[in-house]
């Protein structure tokens, strides 16, 4: 198990020129990036709507490499993107999961069967090409570039401590430097406008 700001460090030096949905870990990635205008910190959407929000982007624009860091909770919430992904197969997309075991967006409480889920075996059934496991901060940082260097899907699951908030949503400090009109605005200037 390991800290997601050390997993964000360690996956920085790799992100290149990719579009970057850093979902659940965002905190930590917005004093990360090198480049923000590249980022899309969508931060709490209803659980379980990063996956089909990155399909989405993946499909739209598939001459941009895009990674999304997602949440085992968000995975649970709708576990139908992980087969429908697969299907749509898109060869730019980079699926990874920070699993700490928890919900601890809404305050902690703890996932059915944690210590047992392998949702990496969960993504190759529905039919992932690529799927990795870390549950080692050395091992994972040894595999980046390999795993970003294959065809997507690729699916990645990664065992992290839990980072439980328990402060109500609207009081929480907010780590979103930009509204989602402006993020928007940025994307849409940064690639351009989508090819037919």
């Amino acid at each position: 198990m390991f800290q997601t700001a050390d997993m964000f460090k360690a996956f920085a030096p790799y992100r290149g020129n990719a579009v970057v949905i850093p979902g659940r870990g965002g905190r930590h990635w917005i004093n990360l990036s090198d480049k923000p205008d590249r980022d899309v910190p969508l931060g709490d959407p209803a659980m379980g709507g990063h996956a089909s929000f990155a399909l989405g982007l993946a499909l739209a624009r598939p001459d941009e490499k895009i990674i999304l860091f997602d949440s085992e909770g968000d995975i649970l919430m709708n576990m139908g993107a992980l087969p429908t992904i697969a299907e749509k197969d898109p060869k730019n997309f980079y699926h990874f999961v920070l699993d700490n075991g928890v919900y601890a967006t809404t305050g902690g409480q703890p996932v059915p069967n944690a210590e047992n889920i392998q949702y990496d075996v969960i993504a190759k059934g529905s039919g992932y090409p690529s799927t990795y496991a870390f549950d080692n901060l050395e091992d994972f940082a040894n595999n980046i570039e390999e795993i970003l260097s294959k065809p997507g899907p690729v699916f990645v699951t990664m065992k992290v401590v839990p980072e439980v908030e328990n402060v109500p949503i609207g009081q929480r400090v907010r780590w979103q430097k930009k509204t989602r009109d402006q993020t928007i605005a940025d994307l849409q200037k940064d690639l351009g406008p989508r090819k037919s």
